[in-house]
């Protein structure tokens, strides 16, 4: 009867050792911008994205929602995120493509459109202060 419970943590060892999971890493990003640099031209109305490089681990796509908010994450696919693939902008800009892979993430919420995606793309903190809007982590 003493060994059942050693069998027990054995086999959740084993299943706890499965393949890792890889996630974007984590970089710091502190990005801001005048709401009228003229960059952000297509965040003046709800459903535009604009995309930077050079900031996150692949750059960053800003959008703006459909209630008027504005989220970002990063470009870097979550399929494969070694590779550094980043993601680009779509037309209409609803959507962003992994090249690399061919999925697909809804610029919404972040989520996964189309395979191969499973997980989300990384989002960032963004907020209004003035005239200004910010990305951080």
């Amino acid at each position: 009867m003493r060994s059942i419970p050693g069998i027990l943590l054995f086999i959740l060892v084993l299943v706890g050792c499965g393949k890792e999971s890889l996630v974007i890493p984590n970089v710091p990003v502190n990005f801001s911008v005048p709401l009228t640099d003229p960059r952000l031209i297509r965040l003046s109305s709800p459903g535009g994205a604009v995309a930077f490089d050079s900031y996150g681990v692949a750059g960053i796509v800003i959008y703006r929602t459909l209630n008027g908010g504005y989220v970002a994450y990063d470009r870097c696919s979550t399929v494969n995120p070694e590779k550094k693939c980043a993601v680009v902008l779509d037309d209409p800009s609803f959507t962003v493509t992994d090249k690399c892979s061919g999925a697909k993430y809804l610029l919404e919420d972040g989520s996964p459109a189309k395979a191969p995606a499973e997980i989300s793309l990384k989002k960032y903190n963004t907020f209004v202060a003035g005239i200004t809007l910010h990305v951080t982590n």
